[in-house]
């Protein structure tokens, strides 16, 4: 049986943190993951900030450590495996690096990049490289969402009519002034919302690089110069509509899909999934209602960083695909991109 090295560059919450977080369900982050699996050695790990190396050392002491990507990629044994978890303002110049060096596969953290003309380069350089490059879109490998995706496939809810994904949270949903940082919850949470609509619909209505959700009909609120809400519209030419809403003035965190076929339904969010099947209404003669299938029963327990691994692990093998790859994220930064367009536009003639 064939062994593989890692190494993570940013030991912070989600490269590091999050697996000490007893209310997730764990592994919830990319050190503890790769802990987890008996096929990976963690060889080396680095972050610009001391106390966040330090930490992680201390739960990974016969790792190599590095204050800075420049170290960690003159370091002569490069591992298999680069994490890159760094925030995403510095997703280009890191992932670029990770690209140059010996590494085999590149797990870098949602979103792509920055912005599509960033995305793009990385493309061309995974490209010129023949570097893999696996997206932590991590909803594709949770269990939850793969049966999901099985049952809308085998048509248990006919066909599609409409999709509706929504997205609570706190952070505006657009700010200009966070362009350069990434800080605003259509590129930090809203990447996971977009790709999980394209992950679900796949390859039935979705497929190839330039299928996806495309030319949105969009309607914001804004206030203080920040996108505080949005709707995206999208029609399409199946006739599914499909709307992606996001509240950036929410006092709670929430994500959550409703599909509607023509003989069923799917609902899942965090931590609730549950299938609706037609059946003969108990209320209306001659009518067909929607009730709970209760022979459908979703996994409590998702498997989503773990999978993912796992996943890492046979395409090193040469057994399995990339799930999440990095043309899977452009799909969803170009959706985010489009969006970002109409609001500027409209922003725009009303100055």
């Amino acid at each position: 049986m064939r062994y593989y090295t890692a190494g993570i560059i940013g030991t912070g919450r989600i490269g590091f943190s999050l697996g000490y977080d007893k209310k997730r369900e764990q592994p919830a982050s990319h050190s503890s993951a790769l802990a987890a699996n008996k096929r990976i050695k963690i060889t080396a790990g680095c972050d610009t900030d001391s106390g966040n190396l330090e930490a992680w050392h201390k739960a990974f002491p016969s790792a190599k450590i590095f204050s800075t990507p420049e170290a960690y990629f003159a370091y002569e044994d490069t591992p298999d495996i680069t994490v890159v978890a760094v925030n995403e303002k510095s997703h280009l110049p890191v992932a670029m690096q990770t690209l140059a060096s010996n590494t085999k596969l590149l797990i870098l953290e949602k979103p792509v990049a920055l912005n599509m003309k960033e995305g793009l380069e990385l493309a061309t350089a995974a490209e010129k490289s023949g570097t893999a490059v696996l997206i932590n879109h991590e909803r594709r490998f949770a269990s939850d969402y793969r049966l999901a995706k099985c049952i809308i496939a085998g048509g248990e809810i006919g066909e599609i009519q409409t999709v509706r994904a929504v997205l609570c949270s706190g952070l505006a949903v657009y700010s200009p002034e966070e362009e350069e940082t990434g800080a605003y919850s259509l590129l930090h949470d809203g990447t996971h919302l977009i790709d999980i609509v394209h992950f679900l619909l796949e390859p039935e209505v979705f497929s190839g690089p330039e299928r996806g959700l495309r030319n949105p009909r969009v309607s914001f609120f804004s206030e203080d110069k920040k996108v505080r809400n949005i709707s995206a519209f999208y029609q399409l030419e199946n006739g599914i509509q499909i709307t992606i809403e996001i509240s950036g003035r929410s006092r709670f965190f929430d994500f959550y899909l409703d599909i509607t076929g023509t003989t069923g339904r799917i609902k899942i969010s965090n931590g609730f999934a549950a299938q609706y099947t037609r059946k003969e209404s108990k209320l209306y003669s001659g009518f067909y209602s929607l009730a709970g299938n209760k022979s459908v029963r979703f996994p409590k327990k998702t498997g989503y960083f773990s999978n993912m691994i796992k996943n890492a692990v046979g395409f090193l093998d040469g057994n399995e695909k990339i799930f999440s790859s990095l043309e899977d994220g452009l799909k969803a930064l170009r959706a985010i991109e489009e969006i970002k367009s109409c609001i500027k536009k409209h922003s725009k003639r009303n100055e």
